[in-house]
């Protein structure tokens, strides 16, 4: 935006200074303060909702920390998306997104990610294993076709808002507990049958679960997984997990190690691995969060969750009390 002439000037004083001739013969205009609004700012923010006005060969400014670009019918991620690395925002809606690229945990400093209404069938484990663990506190994957979330899901543990509704959810991740900033959850019009044990552990303000096909619990039908006497490998894992024993794939094959993580807690809270007794219980789901959506037409608030007993002494005590109190 400078003046030709001066630039043109200036240019060549520049070219005799390097060569070391004298520069005196040059006109050089005084030098005047630029004033603000000669200077352009960085952009920070850029909004697109049409298709004709996605940039095709244009770049993206890499000073952009808000990015929307919805109703664009994007198949996927655009490359020159992952490259901007001060990214706060991101907004993908109302797109065509079937799958997400790993390098898009590499946006380190991303704190809010809409997908909703894609075309995603599933949140990969790599990205909950990324740099998003720690910078992601607003995810929405609603109006999507996820059936279920991975065991990393729970390693994302800067989420504040999860919205996962009108997806096709057969579960949500058994850690869900370990999700501690976790403060308004959404997973209407699933198909959940019911909530995970860890579920018990949340400490939400705001919960949604309204739409979903929750069975009616009966603890007196057990799901009976025992296995009499128990083998070695259930005694190992329930005692490196009582006894908090350090592990890794450094000393145990890989499979042992995510068979670990997954423990279920027994009621009296030993560990049990694949030896269990299993029923759903009915849990108020005022007890996790203060604010509670309906779950049915029914005005009801009750939703049915998984509970595990390590022994048949454990299901026992559990019965006595649950048909004393009825």
């Amino acid at each position: 935006q400078a003046n030709v002439t001066n630039l043109k000037t200036f240019l060549s004083a520049v070219r005799l200074a390097h060569q070391g001739n004298d520069t005196g013969v040059l006109p050089l205009s005084p030098l005047v303060p630029a004033k603000n609004s000669d200077v352009e700012k960085p952009k920070t923010k850029m909004i697109i909702t049409s298709r004709r006005d996605y940039p095709l060969t244009k770049s993206f400014p890499f000073s952009l920390e808000h990015l929307q670009t919805s109703y664009c019918k994007l198949a996927r991620i655009d490359a020159r998306v992952l490259c901007l690395k001060k990214l706060r925002k991101l907004d993908l809606s109302h797109n065509h997104i079937k799958q997400l690229p790993a390098t898009l945990g590499d946006l380190v400093c991303l704190q809010e990610l809409d997908l909703h209404d894609n075309h995603l069938e599933a949140f990969s484990g790599a990205l909950c294993s990324s740099g998003l663990q720690k910078s992601l506190q607003f995810l929405d994957l609603s109006q999507n076709q996820i059936q279920a979330l991975p065991l990393e899901f729970c390693q994302l543990r800067g989420l504040v808002r999860l919205r996962l509704d009108d997806n096709a959810l057969l579960r949500l991740p058994c850690r869900i507990g370990q999700l501690s900033r976790l403060r308004f959850l959404s997973a209407a019009r699933n198909k959940l049958p019911f909530l995970p044990s860890d579920f018990r552990k949340l400490s939400l303000e705001n919960l949604d679960l309204f739409g979903n096909p929750f069975e009616q619990p009966n603890p007196l039908v057990p799901n009976v997984q025992l296995k009499i006497p128990s083998t070695l490998l259930e005694c190992a894992a329930r005692a490196t997990v009582n006894h908090r024993i350090p592990y890794g794939c450094h000393l145990l094959p890989s499979h042992l190690c995510k068979d670990l993580e997954v423990a279920k807690t027994c009621r009296c809270g030993s560990a049990c691995l694949s030896s269990f007794i299993q029923i759903t219980v009915t849990m108020n789901l005022h007890h996790v969060s203060h604010t509670v959506v309906l779950v049915d037409n029914m005005g009801g608030t009750d939703a049915p969750v998984l509970c595990y007993f390590c022994s048949l002494g454990c299901y026992s005590q559990f019965l006595d009390r649950h048909l004393q109190s009825n």
